[in-house]
């Protein structure tokens, strides 16, 4: 049932996050619903498998920045998500870089207040 609940808040995260940034889109014009879970479930996958991975390779620089490197991480993983959706024509899409950056942002505060009013966090 955890996993049902994780997949739904990125899904929200994520609807938050292409409703509020024009360069971070999703390109099925009403947003399906379908596609937005799966996205979701993609990222929490990735999130699970290469997030760590990533984590582990750049904590000199995670040190270094106090921890602020965790938001290109983030960042890193958004984008992943990104390239997969396009490979399998899912509908989200990013106009950069510093796009899918502010989205990263805004999908770790979306996520965050949602765990946290669910009693997760």
């Amino acid at each position: 049932m955890g996993i049902v609940i994780r997949v739904l808040i990125n899904a929200a995260a994520l609807w938050v996050a292409v409703t509020l940034l024009d360069g971070f889109d999703f390109e099925f014009g009403d947003g399906s619903i379908p596609a937005f879970l799966v996205i979701a479930l993609i990222l929490g996958v990735v999130n699970v498998i290469v997030r760590p991975i990533l984590t582990v390779l750049s904590l000199p620089a995670i040190v270094l920045t106090l921890g602020l490197f965790l938001l290109v991480v983030n960042a890193i993983v958004l984008a992943l998500v990104v390239a997969i959706s396009g490979a399998l024509d899912l509908g989200l899409v990013s106009d950069g870089f510093g796009w899918t950056f502010l989205a990263a942002i805004i999908m770790s505060l979306v996520s965050w207040g949602l765990e946290t009013l669910l009693g997760r966090g």
